[in-house]
């Protein structure tokens, strides 16, 4: 199964799926060290968070992708295009694949960025707190 797993520096985590322009790609299964196979990197107009329109993508030759954190917009692009979308705690890469295996990868309580964006645009408007 190829996995990418969503970093600003190539080696942990980033937070923000959505916005991502590295992804690490590795090729995983139960039981076997994870192998790294490629890298994405992705031009400003080719973040997830922005390309739901279903034209072809460099993402789309993975089965999940691993974030930090992600936002409704971003599940529901991954699940249309057939990606299992991941939020988790854990900040190196080869530990959020093995911890996927086992079942015991910690995820995010709550997504980090809630609320989806439907232009492309990214403003917010929250009720004061």
């Amino acid at each position: 199964m190829k996995i990418a797993v969503g970093t600003q520096d190539f080696h942990t985590i980033a937070t923000h799926g959505g916005r991502t322009r590295r992804f690490l790609v590795f090729e995983a299964e139960p039981g076997r060290p994870p192998s790294e196979v490629a890298r994405i990197e992705l031009a400003e107009d080719e973040v997830l968070h922005l390309c739901g329109d279903g034209r072809p993508h460099p993402i789309d030759a993975v089965g999940l992708v691993i974030a930090g954190a992600s936002g409704a917009g971003f599940v529901a692009h991954m699940k249309r295009r057939g990606i299992v979308p991941v939020t988790t705690t854990e900040t190196d890469p080869i530990r959020a694949i093995r911890a996927w295996f086992a079942g015991t990868i910690e995820t995010a309580a709550e997504p980090a960025h809630p609320h989806e964006h439907h232009d492309g645009a990214h403003h917010h408007e929250h009720e004061p707190g």
